[in-house]
């Protein structure tokens, strides 16, 4: 369950666990009234580096200290991870109160944006994927207070801690969503959830069958869809601001339910975790679900192209050729390249509503995790502002992204024989950014980014708030680049 985040003006009386914050050596933050024995810190271990805790009972409550770093060097992500920390140090305890804000510094981040981090965090560190466990020691937390030294502010930080919680909230789903196994969460189920959440949240939907799929001249996802019994669905999400919108923009989410390769079939320890496969999908509906709790003032346009990649007797086979929804023919010479296709589609349905911008988020490439490893994202596109506006987003949301180039001398290595194009380039060379560049393709000049998140989509182990399993990745990028996004020039 997910935790709830309280505003107070002081520590409660009855609190039984409180939670400070220590700088690097064993400094408290100016004007903490509490003591250090500081050699016996020391000698426990404890540095005060960012995350460490070290808990002891005094007479009133358990007194937790908690990591934050050298005091110059405090920021949004330091919050969260200390958020994380407490929330490991309090997993079999129902509430605990942090003065983690008194840790802000004079200059950089402000409180709100500081209490935000700390619910994210929070909420984020709390959770656990347990519909399959038969048993369970779930964590027990339920509320964090977070005590805010700035007297008759309360409701503000409450404010900034449920648009923090939101925000967690939404990556929950995510992670839910992608860990769910692929043989309950086929295409059909993912967009009879769509449907519910669109249906709570006040978002407007429309799924095509496959039946419309073709109809609509959606050439990559029907065939990728070819060899398997599950039907494809082509998702289409819409949430309207309040007021007139600002700017418009469209997300595009690579939803392959199950990616055994097709044809071109995966080795046995690659498909193990291809259920992970629809993260991107999972990211952008999960982000959308909360835009109108965050009163984003951005239209946003949300296309899921979801299906499995199987290689049934249908399944289409390489050297096979595909027509997709702008006309382009694309010869598929490698069948587990087969995310591009689907997203050509998904992409160039968007651009045909000509946004201000388009951003794609796909577990697209193993390139990119050769490139950037397990816990950086790789963006590409073709306007720079657009660009950098990504990769700010990323930062400030605490999700690293990396830019990668596109460079036109590589464009040749897409060129086909017999179609317009071919769906690899030349094997082992620049994987993610050919792939970027056959995007490119589907986009018709609309200002574009995409975002391969191949490696941070999934972690291996437990690391502050995020869990093994899904990340949730991408979500929390995408919401904080809708909730301020800037007219491109």
């Amino acid at each position: 369950m997910p935790v709830s985040c309280v505003a107070a003006s002081e520590v409660p009386a009855e609190a039984g666990m409180v939670a400070v914050p220590v700088f690097a050596g064993c400094v408290l933050p100016e004007g903490s009234e509490i003591k250090l024995d500081v050699a016996f810190l020391e000698g426990a271990g404890f540095e005060g580096t960012v995350g460490q805790v070290q808990s002891f009972p005094t007479g009133d409550h358990t007194l937790t200290l908690v990591g934050m770093g050298s005091p110059d060097e405090v920021d949004a992500e330091t919050f969260r991870r200390a958020a994380a920390a407490i929330v490991q140090a309090a997993w079999r305890t129902p509430e605990v109160t942090t003065t983690l804000l008194d840790a802000l510094p004079q200059d950089g981040i402000d409180r709100m944006r500081a209490a935000r981090a700390i619910a994210e965090g929070t909420g984020m560190a709390a959770y656990e994927f347990l519909a399959y466990k038969s048993s369970v020691t779930p964590c027990r937390l339920e509320t964090v207070t977070v005590v805010d030294p700035a007297a008759g502010s309360d409701a503000v930080v409450q404010r900034a801690l449920d648009h923090g919680s939101t925000v967690a909230e939404a990556v929950r789903l995510a992670r839910d969503v992608v860990n769910e196994p692929a043989g309950t969460l086929t295409p059909t189920r993912l967009a009879e959830l769509a449907t519910e959440i669109a249906d709570r949240e006040g978002l407007t939907i429309e799924v095509l069958d496959d039946v419309a799929i073709a109809e609509a001249g959606l050439g990559g996802l029907s065939g990728v869809a070819q060899g398997s019994h599950e039907p494809a669905r082509l998702i289409e999400l819409r949430y309207e601001p309040p007021g007139e919108a600002s700017a418009t923009l469209a997300l595009v989410g690579k939803g392959i339910t199950f990616d055994s390769g097709g044809l071109s079939i995966k080795s046995a320890d690659p498909m193990m975790t291809m259920k992970t496969d629809m993260s991107g999908a999972a990211a952008v509906m999960a982000a959308m679900s909360a835009l109108p709790a965050l009163g984003a003032q951005v239209r946003v346009l949300g296309f899921l192209p979801v299906t499995e990649n199987m290689p049934g007797g249908g399944a289409i086979k390489p050297g096979d050729v595909v027509r997709i929804r702008n006309g382009k023919t694309v010869e598929v010479l490698n069948t587990d390249a087969e995310g591009r296709l689907v997203l050509a589609d998904g992409l160039s349905l968007a651009a045909e509503r000509a946004p201000d911008a388009i951003v794609d988020v796909a577990t697209l490439t193993g390139a990119q995790i050769v490139a950037l490893g397990p816990k950086i994202a790789a963006v590409l596109g073709n306007h720079e502002g657009l660009l950098d506006q990504v990769r700010r987003a990323g930062e400030r949301a605490g999700e690293a992204v990396w830019p990668l180039p596109l460079p036109e001398e590589y464009r040749k290595d897409i060129d086909s024989d017999v179609a317009d194009l071919k769906n690899i380039g030349q094997p082992g060379k620049a994987g993610a950014v050919v792939a970027g560049l056959f995007l490119q393709e589907f986009v018709a000049g609309v200002p574009w980014a995409h975002l391969d998140v191949a490696g941070p989509a999934r972690a291996d182990t437990d690391y502050g708030y995020v869990k093994k399993g899904a990340t949730g990745v991408a979500v929390r990028t995408l919401l904080e680049l809708i909730t301020t996004f800037e007219p491109l020039s």
